[in-house]
């Protein structure tokens, strides 16, 4: 783009109307006579002081027009200044708008983040707590399932216990009957019952005739009765048993009296079995 310059006016007729007008100063001179009159004098300084005036004239024209000019240019970089000003403030409002948008996005995002933390929060109550249901409704449907194991475990090993007394107490009877070959058939009898009872955990027991007296799996038949303290055992009236190693129920028991405990054998071929 070219730069303006300002519009010159062209000094060649001011210059030819100086010199006419000092031409007819210096004629007047000349040709008027001395001294000169009012007039002549008048005259005289008209002509020089209009010759000065042309002289001068083109000049102030010139410096006017560059002032105007400069003013112009002045007024012109004032408009495009202003103008940039106005680009800047549609920029400035249009990045305004955008970020007024972004911000209102931006809120959206984030009740929209808050909603969905609240409705997780919400499902994740609702599955703990049907997850705790479950648990409870779990854990007592397992309580009843142990309580219904464990009384029919009780009642089973009851049977057990009733079938394998029975059995030694007949086992007694043929001891007491004195006939060799009946007590040896229900010898193996109670052995082959109470073999499979030690495979379900249930061991009976038969404390040996004269083995110390231990109240901790020992009663006596006489429940009134105290034992002494170096009692021994005479007979066994009813077998212990230990269930998985935990004793289920003491060996019932009758001590022996002083007389008995002299003798150096003992009478009862029943006496000293642990099966």
């Amino acid at each position: 783009m070219t730069e303006r310059t300002a519009p010159k006016i062209s000094k060649w007729p001011f210059f030819l109307a100086d010199l006419l007008l000092l031409g007819a100063a210096v004629a007047l001179v000349e040709i008027c006579r001395r001294p000169f009159g009012l007039w002549e004098s008048v005259a005289f300084a008209a002509c020089v002081a209009l010759a000065g005036w042309f002289g001068i004239w083109p000049f102030l024209r010139d410096h006017d027009a560059a002032l105007r000019f400069a003013e112009s240019d002045s007024l012109n970089e004032t408009a495009a200044k202003i103008q940039q000003l106005e680009t800047v403030a549609k920029q400035i409002t249009t990045a305004t708008s955008h970020w007024q948008s972004a911000l209102d996005q931006s809120q959206k995002t984030v009740a929209t983040a808050d909603t969905i933390a609240a409705r997780m929060a919400a499902q994740e109550k609702e599955f703990m707590e049907f997850m705790q249901r479950a648990n409870d409704s779990e854990k007592a449907t397992l309580r009843l399932e142990v309580d219904k194991l464990r009384r029919s475990e009780s009642e089973w090993l009851q049977v057990l216990v009733r079938m394998l007394d029975h059995t030694y107490a007949l086992y007694r009877a043929s001891v007491n009957s004195g006939q060799p070959q009946l007590v040896q058939q229900l010898g193996n009898f109670q052995f082959a019952l109470r073999d499979a009872a030690r495979r379900v955990g249930l061991t009976p027991f038969v404390p040996a005739v004269a083995e110390p007296f231990d109240a901790k799996v020992h009663h006596l038949e006489d429940e009134k009765a105290t034992a002494p303290a170096q009692g021994r055992i005479a007979e066994t009236v009813a077998t212990g048993y230990t269930y998985q190693g935990q004793l289920l129920r003491p060996a019932l028991v009758t001590l022996q009296t002083p007389a008995a405990e002299a003798e150096a054998a003992p009478a009862n071929p029943v006496a000293g079995q642990l099966l």
